[in-house]
């Protein structure tokens, strides 16, 4: 069993929603992000999703792409971010780190390394997922075996415009749980439809048997409560992109720990 079943399973049992923060690794500064995960996990954090740099992420509104770049000109590369998980596992050995990104630097890291070298050393690092948004599932199976049999989950997107298909699709190769985008369009772009979702999600679950998650355009706690209702994860990102960019060091932990202790209270209420 996978450290991100484990988790889900454990929330089920006390009827509690995942709380998934995103934040992108080396942003702000290029040595905050391990510290910034463990404030995130003492103040209610069940999974991380750290976001790896890359110079064009096509899902990601400006926010995120801000982010990336900033990341991207301190020297932030895959072989840091996995640097990140490494450090952040010497005194957190049980909460699921979910790496987000594209395709490119994933592949990179392979021509860099040698080939497979990018799944053994996530694994040898602490990675428990893969989010990869440009690799289809039908593109992906021996990477989904590969992921798996070094413990790790294979993640994937869902939008409001997914056939039953691709549903079917995703739900034959997902472990861990799906990331269903709850807006056409990019990262913080947008505002949320509570009633959409709430429709959508039953469509999923008629394929999708692995927890559903719910991100994009989820800003505040009383719309992270609304979603938590019918999801079981809430997924937020650009919001602490947003609170955390202009801070100074000493502030970007506490500020980003005050934002979610506040959406955790919601999703517990």
């Amino acid at each position: 069993m996978s450290r991100i079943q484990a988790t889900f399973e454990q929330l089920q049992q006390s009827g509690r929603k995942a709380l998934i923060p995103y934040v992108t690794a080396g942003f702000p500064f290029a040595d905050i992000t391990p510290s910034l995960m463990h404030g995130m996990v003492e103040a209610g954090a069940d999974v991380i999703e750290l976001g790896v740099p890359f110079s064009d992420p096509m899902a990601d509104g400006i926010v995120i792409q801000r982010a990336g770049e900033k990341a991207l000109s301190l020297g932030i590369g895959m072989k840091q971010v996995l640097g990140h998980v490494r450090e952040f596992r010497k005194k957190n050995e049980h909460t699921p780190v979910v790496l987000m990104g594209y395709a490119n630097p994933v592949e990179r890291y392979d021509q860099l390394h040698g080939a497979g070298a990018f799944v053994r050393d996530a694994a040898e690092a602490g990675v428990d997922g893969v989010l990869v948004v440009d690799y289809p599932p039908e593109e992906c199976e021996q990477f989904a075996a590969d992921l798996r049999a070094h413990g790790m989950d294979l993640i994937f997107l869902l939008a409001p415009t997914s056939t039953p298909l691709r549903m079917q699709q995703v739900a034959r190769i997902a472990s861990g749980y799906v990331y269903y985008v709850s807006l056409k369009g990019v990262t913080g772009a947008g505002t949320l439809d509570t009633a959409a979702v709430e429709e959508m999600l039953p469509r999923i679950r008629e394929h999708v048997k692995i927890p559903v998650g719910v991100g994009f355009g989820i800003r505040d706690a009383q719309t992270a409560q609304a979603i938590g209702r019918v999801a079981d994860a809430v997924v937020i990102g650009s919001r602490i992109i947003q609170l955390i960019e202009n801070q100074p060091h000493e502030k970007v932990v506490p500020v980003t720990a005050d934002f979610l202790r506040g959406i955790r209270k919601a999703l517990d209420a």
